[in-house]
């Protein structure tokens, strides 16, 4: 009987030792977030729409030939005016604008980029007039400009004037940016 007692109880000490293993197979998935900004590039550089809240303040100042002054703009002196404000320095002539900054094309424009277009007769070629994006809506393009007849004010690219006279777009952001 004692040879009964010491089996069992020494077989229930090794059963008692014995401990099933039970293996994980959970894995941990550790997610990185990715590192993107929602802001778009103008966003980003808050002096862009500083330039065109200050392009706005000027909205009705009279056009003045080679004027870049409150006291009358033309066309290229109230662009360079606007960017001169925030320590951007622009030519003052609409065919020099047309060489600053990178040529963009009209489907990519930004509220911020310069606007050109021909002078006064829409056969030519050359640069005649500058205009500052305010508000890109699908291929809706509205800029503000000093035009002759109505001095600082806004108009849309889809106007037939304008159409025929587009010549291009330049980004001149980056110059905003260094500042």
């Amino acid at each position: 009987m004692l040879l009964t007692v010491v089996c069992t109880v020494s077989f229930g000490i090794v059963q008692a030792q014995t401990v099933p293993t039970v293996e994980s197979t959970v894995s941990t998935v550790t997610e990185i977030p990715a590192v993107t900004s929602s802001k778009s590039f103008y966003e980003e550089i808050p002096l862009v729409a500083d330039v065109i809240d200050f392009a706005r303040k000027h909205l009705s100042v009279r056009y003045r030939s080679g004027g870049s002054s409150t006291r009358g703009f033309d066309c290229s002196g109230f662009t360079r005016f606007c960017f001169n404000h925030f320590g951007v320095t622009l030519p003052h002539s609409s065919a020099a604008q047309g060489d600053v900054g990178e040529a963009i094309d009209k489907e990519a424009a930004k509220p911020g980029d310069l606007i050109l277009f021909k002078g006064h007769s829409s056969g030519g070629s050359r640069i005649g007039h500058v205009g500052l994006i305010t508000e890109v809506i699908g291929n809706q393009i509205k800029f503000i400009h000093s035009a002759w007849n109505g001095g600082v004010r806004y108009d849309y690219l889809n106007a037939d004037y304008y159409q025929r006279r587009f010549v291009g777009v330049r980004r001149v952001a980056h110059l905003l940016a260094s500042k």
